[in-house]
């Protein structure tokens, strides 16, 4: 019998579009012999949808149409099954729905990739993909994600983190970042990705504006030095707190400080291709990179290295892209930040290492079927008498 997967894509984030070509793309990808798979779309609003249309990216130009002709759909967990039940339901006409043996989420971004939508999944009592409640939050929170990082050994930019009560008082949030920080300064939101709300100054001016800026898409941001000879390094790593192995590294090439959302996304690097024109459906031909890495084999095999001590010190299950960033100057390598659900998945830094990329999603639901064996051995609770004897009066009281 197929195993039955639900693949989620979309949701409530300002990476809502990235999240539907890389949910499509998983799609396109995933072994039908070997899955039953429903793409379930979810709307910028949270609701989820489904249909004969739902999993072509072509049905994504006209959206209203789409909605309307697609079928919305709640998760219902009915003694034990968890199924895709259609909501509201129709008078007169029960309808079962379709059963869920697994969800593999393919979001990015607040409210989807954070661990919301995964601790939606853990209380409905549904195994899902990639990594679990905490190291998917720890991975979208870049301050704390830099804190455990550095506590653990692993290099990381000191980074400085203010809230909206600073913002209330911009003088003295601007005087604390020149301060702490100095010119050029990265300002970014403490919570996103794709480059959204990401950029650099070099000024008092060029620095109310990226304040502003950032603030317009999180209620916290982090400032850090920005490093002005920069090479960008990323690796992804496949596996688990347990065992883990890393991808090959790749370069982003980009003229400006950063690589932008449009470079990476909006087709406007040298030699982007449409998603249907494309071997994979790869978001990753819209950015020029040089796949693998000019490295030195010894900075190489470090970057791997710090790659995977990074996922597993978090905590991490699937896949994940851990992001590097080596100063010019000084020859220092730091880790940037850490995406727990990659755009694309990040299959193309492990075909180079001879894993396609449907191995690559038989990987990443083995390590998810793994993960729920081990969690169905634990246990989260036991029998009690405690409520046969209890009453309100005695809460508190000392024995």
């Amino acid at each position: 019998m197929k195993l039955r997967i639900a693949l989620v894509f979309g949701g409530k984030s300002v990476e809502h579009e990235v999240s539907v070509i890389s949910g499509i793309q998983a799609y396109m990808n995933i072994d039908r012999e070997k899955y039953d798979v429903t793409p379930v779309y979810m709307t910028k609003d949270n609701c989820m949808y489904i249909g004969e249309d739902i999993g072509k990216i072509e049905s994504y130009k006209d959206l209203p149409g789409l909605i309307k002709r697609s079928e919305r759909v709640i998760m219902v967990n009915d003694r034990g099954s968890v199924r895709l039940i259609p909501y509201p339901q129709k008078l007169f006409k029960k309808n079962e729905g379709i059963e869920t043996d697994l969800v593999f989420p393919v979001v990015h971004g607040t409210n989807v990739e954070d661990g919301a939508l995964q601790g939606y999944l853990k209380t409905i009592g549904v195994p899902f993909a990639g990594c679990d409640v905490t190291p998917s939050a720890l991975g979208m929170d870049k301050y704390a994600s830099k804190v455990i990082l550095r506590e653990n050994g692993i290099p990381v930019l000191d980074g400085f983190c203010y809230t909206l009560s600073d913002y209330a008082r911009m003088d003295q949030l601007i005087t604390s970042i020149e301060e702490n920080v100095g010119y050029p300064v990265i300002v970014k939101p403490y919570n996103l990705g794709s480059s959204v709300g990401i950029s650099v100054a070099r000024d008092r001016d060029e620095l109310l504006h990226s304040v502003d800026d950032a603030f317009r898409y999180s209620r916290r941001i982090i400032t850090e030095h920005a490093i002005t000879h920069l090479r960008e390094i990323n690796c992804a790593v496949l596996g688990d707190e347990n065992k883990a192995q890393a991808s090959e590294c790749e370069e982003p090439i980009h003229t400006k400080d950063i690589l932008s959302y449009a470079d990476k996304y909006e087709g406007g690097a040298k030699g982007a291709k449409s998603l249907s024109g494309i071997k994979s459906g790869s978001m990753a031909t819209s950015v020029s990179r040089k796949l693998p890495a000019e490295l030195p084999p010894v900075l190489r095999e470090e970057i791997r290295n710090l790659a995977v001590r990074a996922f597993q010190v978090l905590g991490c299950s699937g896949v994940a892209r851990i992001d590097f960033m080596i100063d010019g100057e000084t020859g220092r390598l730091y880790l940037n930040e850490l995406n727990t659900i990659p755009g694309s998945l990040a299959f193309y830094l492990f075909e180079p290492l001879g894993i396609e990329y449907s191995e690559l999603i038989d990987r990443i639901i083995d390590l998810a079927m793994k993960k729920t064996r081990e969690n169905d051995a634990l246990t989260f609770s036991f029998d009690t008498n405690i409520l046969s004897h209890a009453s309100l009066s005695s809460i508190g009281a000392k024995s």
